[in-house]
């Protein structure tokens, strides 16, 4: 009597039916539910076979999982905790708001290069005896947005379209303004702190110089190749201290913000991330604006007003 090479261990007759097809009989089952189930309804899961009812369960809570978590804070999110976009609204905007307010300056004094007589240009520039003296704190602002004819409005929008664009996609739009923000701040603060009295700055290049703070803490922590950084560092600080008339306090106290700013952004713990940014983000402003304080009560009161200078109008300060 033959017998088949390898018999089964039991009669085909005793094996159960699939659950989704009664006439097949089979002897494997879905490793989730455990229900017997012919190969055409069992699917490779990352752990054994399933049935089909059971993958579409289980990507159904996969994505449920999925949207709890992303809408709790974590989940698909960039090394500063934004949302991954290719938003450039914020660089765009800025940019647009510099050159319409030097366009503005233009009109005013009626000249391309020689803007700097204009009325917006001698109320919003930084100096200490009108911003400090005379409490005109605005200018800590202002003289951000202003700048000194055609080629250094240029540069400094080159400059912030090139690195603004990526910045702003690692931070989001929030984060990408108060790091501008901050470190135009941080640039003001070392302006009116350091640099000689009453000798008139502007430019967006303060803030710029806090983009690349940033950015040299982004290659530190993510350990990129630091060949790009360290070239565009050493083409703006020769540019820095070979052309004359560039405030150097306004660029170190950029960087250095720009800096502290993307370690307070980028090492905040990723469970209440938002909490812990907007607290080391408080305490850089607070430290900021204590020293302005401080530095306010050394410097003695003045009123400021337009007057007529040598046949020109021009703004003065005095006691």
């Amino acid at each position: 009597m033959n017998q088949p090479p390898n018999p089964p261990a039991y009669p085909q007759s005793a094996l159960p039916g699939c659950w989704w097809h009664p006439n097949r009989p089979t002897g494997l089952s879905c490793a989730r539910c455990g229900r017997p189930a012919c190969p055409d309804c069992l699917r490779e899961a990352p752990v054994g076979f399933q049935c089909t009812d059971c993958v579409h369960t289980g990507a159904q809570q996969q994505r449920t999982q999925q949207r709890q978590y992303r809408s709790s804070g974590l989940g698909s999110r960039t090394i500063a905790g934004a949302r991954p976009s290719s938003s450039v609204v914020a660089t765009a905007t800025l940019l647009a708001v510099n050159v319409v307010i030097y366009f503005l300056t233009v009109v005013q004094a009626k000249s391309l290069f020689d803007n700097g007589n204009a009325e917006l240009e001698q109320l919003g520039v930084l100096a200490t005896s009108p911003t400090l003296g005379g409490g005109e704190w605005w200018r800590i602002f202002t003289s951000g947005f202003l700048h000194f004819g055609p080629i250094h409005i240029a540069a400094n929008m080159f400059s912030l379209w090139m690195i603004g664009r990526a910045l702003e996609q690692v931070f989001g739009r929030t984060r990408f303004l108060a790091l501008y923000f901050v470190s135009m701040l941080g640039a003001s603060t070392a302006v009116l702190l350091f640099d000689v009295p009453n000798r008139a700055t502007a430019g967006a290049s303060g803030a710029l110089f806090g983009l690349m703070g940033c950015y040299a803490v982004i290659v530190f922590k993510l350990r990129l190749n630091p060949t790009g950084l360290l070239i565009t560092l050493a083409i703006n600080a020769y540019i820095t201290f070979s052309i004359p008339g560039i405030s150097i306090w306004a660029h170190a106290g950029g960087l250095v913000t720009g800096a502290i700013v993307a370690v307070a952004v980028l090492y905040a713990p990723e469970r209440n991330r938002v909490r812990w940014q907007s607290v080391g983000l408080a305490i850089i402003v607070v430290a900021l604006v204590g020293l302005l304080i401080w530095r306010s009560t050394q410097i003695p009161s003045v009123q400021c007003q337009f007057a007529v200078l040598q046949g020109a109008q021009a703004y003065y300060c005095g006691r």
